[in-house]
């Protein structure tokens, strides 16, 4: 292998320690001696805003008193918040204290100026100067009413959750727990959405039944943000679970509800997901809600990945027959599903009834058009797509051109491929990581790994980090040429790029040990996988039972493929012709333990 790869990207750089840019609590200084004072002219000059006057008679007085004094009349809402403003936009000035603040919140609430509480809530948030307990400390020393403070922090965590602050919003959803302050669904909700849209599934269902235990109501959105959740984390029966718990507070699932559980079974879920998600659909008709068009285009979508496009044109139908319009992504879905299955004609036919039906082609369209193409080997057909998107008003972007770099890679097209890459300069256009591991594998598939070698220097001189996907492709290029050895290092500086090797990385690893007769270095890196927390799936368990087989070692590869079945793994084709040709043809007839495995496929 004539190209070293280690330290062509420099290890990523540990994190650094945190800055602390808070103290635990601030204090307004102590206000200079008061001298005879005007309050009522100075709230006079502050309404008309005749700040050099008010200049004038403050002279010698420090502005915290000033303002102390403004904030002592509940009467003086509005000139208490005038002062505050146009004090701290002074030259030199020291923000005021959190107490103070804190105070001129109490103030605005008791006014009912809830708006420009939001907007002081908003501007505490944004300094970053406080924490949660000097805040809490502040605003539970400057009122005395419950209810005040309490809508005060309702309007904190849901300032933290607009702007993503899941970690302070979650510590003063607790904090106000400890406090007894109530909050409402107004913040709740909110921050249920923010760590939805983090992924942190356990926070979300733990400030779910907090909620629930403090007596927070909550409602359509609450319910249907915390479905969203489990959905995205593949939780598909607590999702289910939880439209139950809907019915108990007299609510009534939504197009919403149903949308969000249909794409979670066409999206996360495994044998029968499609079976799973036209059962909602029939549940929703049948409660009198109406599917919309996001309903159909969450099945159709699910059905073409699903590689059913004849069901998904039965839905095309469908939706016409109850007067939903089919929309561009509609037609995208079903265009792109006919094109992964090889049925390009069909994909033109249905972009001709799309246009028929006065619907614009987007680039995601034509971008599926293209791939169709490239998967067929009709690269020239391809390539005039490209060329006449400037006719069609559409500007290619990245998965254009790494569509058709990917085309005439497989198809061993390298000069061509290298040029595409070429004009993406000329155009404008970024390659992404992905156009340079398209490269990367079509040389190493094509055995040029002097190729591969440039496109990688190309990587490290355009500042492009690798990933993992450009480590699988060169460990596969390495394990493809008996060099197992030399690819295990590669996985050794997966490490240094703060990368994680998957189940591909490993298997591709095993694949490759296993080829070369080295059964015990697979079994090895089997026992290293699982210690990284991943247990051997069904491609593991093939990969080592066939290696079994080559060596003769029968009743090993049967253990082997019993663990699997008691490990609750569905055997795949290749999984039946392993029993087939390495066991059954030698004359070895497997002894499934309790097990139902078929081979009559």
């Amino acid at each position: 292998m004539p190209f070293p790869f280690r330290h062509r990207f420099p290890a990523r750089a540990p994190p650094s320690a945190p800055l602390t840019t808070t103290p635990t609590h601030h204090l307004s200084p102590p206000p200079s001696a008061p001298e005879s004072l005007d309050r009522a002219r100075a709230c006079h000059l502050i309404a008309r805003q005749h700040w050099s006057e008010l200049k004038a008679l403050t002279r010698g007085t420090h502005p915290t008193h000033l303002l102390q004094l403004l904030l002592d009349a509940p009467a003086d809402a509005e000139a208490a918040l005038r002062y505050f403003r146009w004090s701290e936009r002074q030259p030199g000035a020291s923000p005021h204290g959190l107490d103070l603040h804190c105070r001129l919140l109490q103030l605005l609430a008791a006014a009912g100026r809830y708006s420009d509480a939001r907007a002081q809530v908003h501007a505490l948030v944004k300094s970053g100067r406080h924490s949660n307990p000097s805040i809490f400390h502040a605003l539970a020393v400057s009122g005395e009413r419950r209810d005040r403070s309490s809508l005060l922090v309702d309007m904190l965590v849901l300032e933290y959750a607009k702007r993503s602050k899941t970690g302070p919003a979650v510590e003063a959803f607790d904090r106000a727990r400890d406090y007894g302050y109530k909050l409402s669904v107004l913040s709740c909700n909110p921050l249920l959405s923010a760590l939805v849209s983090e992924g942190s599934v356990e926070r979300v269902e733990r400030v779910y039944k907090e909620m629930i235990r403090r007596r927070i109501e909550p409602n359509l959105i609450t319910f249907n943000t915390v479905i969203n959740g489990f959905c995205r984390a593949g939780k598909l029966l607590r999702a289910a679970d939880l439209v139950e718990d809907m019915k108990s507070w007299g609510l009534s699932p939504s197009v919403v509800t149903y949308n969000t559980l249909i794409h979670g079974h066409c999206k996360m879920g495994r044998a029968g997901k499609m079976y799973k998600a036209e059962a909602f659909l029939k549940e929703m008709v049948s409660r009198q809600v109406h599917p919309n068009v996001i309903t159909f285009n969450i099945l159709v979508d699910g059905y073409c990945k699903d590689g059913d496009c004849s069901t998904a044109v039965k839905l095309l139908d469908e939706m016409k027959q109850r007067g939903v319009f089919p929309n561009v992504v509609t037609y995208s879905s079903l265009i792109s599903g006919f094109c992964k299955d090889g049925m390009v004609d069909d994909a033109l036919r249905m972009l001709e009834e799309m246009k028929e039906a006065g619907l614009e082609p987007s680039i995601v369209t034509y971008n599926a058009i293209i791939n169709g193409f490239c998967k067929k080997g009709m690269l020239a057909e391809a390539k005039a797509f490209l060329v006449d998107f400037s006719k069609l008003g559409l500007v290619p972007d990245t998965i254009t051109y790494n569509t058709l770099i990917d085309g005439y890679c497989r198809f061993g097209k390298m000069e061509d491929a290298v040029g595409l890459y070429g004009l993406m300069f000329g155009k404008e256009i970024s390659p992404s990581i992905s156009t340079y591991n398209t490269l990367i594998l079509g040389f190493c598939r094509n055995n040029n790994m002097n190729g591969a070698s440039k496109v990688l220097d190309e990587m490290v001189e355009k500042g492009v980090r690798a990933d993992l996907v450009t480590y699988n492709v060169l460990i596969g290029a390495l394990c493809a040429t008996g060099e197992s050895k030399k690819a295990l290092k590669l996985l050794e500086e997966t490490a240094e790029m703060d990368l994680r090797p998957s189940h591909v990385t490993y298997n591709i690893l095993m694949d490759g040990f296993c080829k070369e007769g080295n059964l015990r270095a697979a079994l090895n890196l089997r026992a290293r996988m699982e210690k990284d927390g991943k247990h051997a799936n069904v491609v593991t368990f093939n990969v080592l039972i066939k290696c079994l087989c080559g060596k003769r070692k029968m009743e090993e590869a049967n253990m082997l493929l019993n663990e699997m079945l008691m490990k609750g793994l569905i055997p795949n084709r290749v999984t039946y012709d392993i029993i087939r040709d390495e066991m059954m043809e030698k004359g070895f007839v497997p002894d499934i333990e309790g097990h139902f495995c078929s081979t009559s496929s």
